[in-house]
């Protein structure tokens, strides 16, 4: 690409070298723009206005750890807060500071299967191993 744009700075020969090339000439006016254009800043996200503060995140965290929730979800512990009049944040707030302290995993046990090793088939004298595929036999000396 670099090549064509190089060789052909004039219009009449930009065609004649995307032509000789097999190249649309629309990409090479876009790869030029795109060398061109510096890359865009990351725009700093500004935090929403009704974000909790670290006093309040610390609050929840501290009822969330409280003895009285500690084997409850956030969400049965949202339920009983807010029968009881009370409301801090969001089921999704309660998630979100959980997992930012690595509080929130799966409870059950998972099953964990065993790697799978491919069977290693050994013949050390003729008709000892048959399989269908003998690439993967192996003789009594490398390579055999």
């Amino acid at each position: 690409m670099q090549a064509i744009a190089a060789l052909a700075s004039d219009r009449g020969l930009l065609a004649a070298a995307c032509h000789a090339f097999g190249v649309s000439r629309a990409s090479v006016y876009r790869h030029r723009s795109s060398q061109l254009r510096s890359p865009p800043a990351a725009a700093s996200r500004p935090a929403p206005p009704r974000a909790l503060d670290a006093q309040e995140r610390a609050r929840v965290l501290d009822l969330l750890r409280a003895p009285r929730f500690a084997d409850l979800a956030p969400g049965e512990i949202y339920a009983t807060l807010l029968d009881e009049g009370v409301y801090h944040c969001s089921i999704r707030t309660m998630y979100r500071l959980l997992a930012r302290h690595g509080e929130v995993r799966e409870r059950r046990d998972q099953l964990r299967h065993p790697t799978y090793h491919k069977p290693e088939l050994l013949a050390e004298a003729p008709n000892q191993v048959w399989s269908w595929d003998i690439t993967k036999l192996r003789g009594p000396a490398k390579w055999s």
